[in-house]
C-alpha cells in the first residue's frame, strides 16, 4: 500500500465498530459522524471504541484501508477473467484492451453495489486535506496504485507512451467516479470506457 500504515487487530467488538463506521462515514461523511454515534450503532461503549482503535482517526484508517482491500480483490477477479495474455483467440493487444475495459466495467458494477455516493477515497480526500492525517496515505496510495495499474495496462499495448496513456486512462476513470457520485451523467463508466477503448485503439494502429 506504499507508505506503511498502522492497522488494528480486529476483535468481534472492533469489527462491529468498523461495520457501523463504514455505513455512517460513507452515508454522511467523516466529519459529520462522531464516535458517540459510531459506538451506539455498534452496540459498544465509547471506551471500547477507544480501547480497540485509540482514536477516531484510526477508525477512518481502517474504514478506507478495508474498502481499498475489497476493491483491489474485486478488480483482480475481473481482470483475471478479461482476456489474459496468451488467451486462446486473443493477441496481447486484444487482451490489454479487454483489461482496460474490464477496469471501467468493474468500477461500474462496484459503484452500483457499493458506491451510490461516489468514490469513498475521493469523498474522504475532500474532508481530509491534511497530509499529516493518518488516513491520508491510504487515500494517496490507493490512487497511486490505480495509476500504476493503468500505466501497466497501457504498457501491455506498447511501451512507447505507457506513462502518458496511463495518466489519460486514470483521468477518464477518476472523472467517471466523480460524475457517478454527482449523478450528472447517465452512464459515466460506459462513456469513459468507450473513450478509453478509442484511446488504446488509436495507440495500436
Amino acid at each position: 500500500m506504499g507508505q506503511e500504515v498502522a492497522r488494528v487487530r480486529m476483535t468481534p467488538a472492533a469489527r462491529r465498530v468498523l461495520e457501523a463506521a463504514e455505513r455512517l462515514f460513507y452515508a454522511h461523511g467523516i466529519h459529520a459522524v462522531g464516535v458517540d454515534l459510531i459506538a451506539a450503532e455498534a452496540g459498544v461503549t465509547k471506551k471500547t471504541l477507544y480501547d480497540r482503535f485509540g482514536s477516531k482517526e484510526q477508525v477512518v484508517v481502517e474504514y478506507l484501508a478495508g474498502r481499498d482491500e475489497r476493491w483491489r480483490a474485486f478488480l483482480a477477479e475481473r481482470l483475471e477473467g478479461a482476456g489474459g495474455e496468451g488467451s486462446e483467440g486473443s493477441d496481447a493487444g486484444d487482451g490489454g484492451a479487454a483489461r482496460v475495459s474490464a477496469v471501467f466495467d468493474a468500477s461500474r458494477d462496484w459503484a452500483a453495489e457499493y458506491g451510490a455516493k461516489g468514490c469513498a477515497m475521493v469523498n474522504a480526500h475532500a474532508e481530509i486535506g491534511d497530509p499529516a492525517h493518518p488516513a491520508h496515505p491510504v487515500i494517496a496510495a490507493q490512487k497511486a496504485w490505480m495509476l500504476e495499474l493503468f500505466t501497466r495496462l497501457a504498457g501491455e499495448l506498447g511501451p512507447g507512451e505507457a506513462d502518458r496513456v496511463g495518466r489519460v486512462l486514470m483521468l477518464l476513470h477518476e472523472g467517471a467516479l466523480v460524475a457517478h457520485g454527482l449523478g450528472v451523467v447517465p452512464d459515466p463508466f460506459g462513456d469513459a470506457r468507450e473513450q478509453a477503448r478509442a484511446l488504446v485503439g488509436v495507440r495500436r494502429s
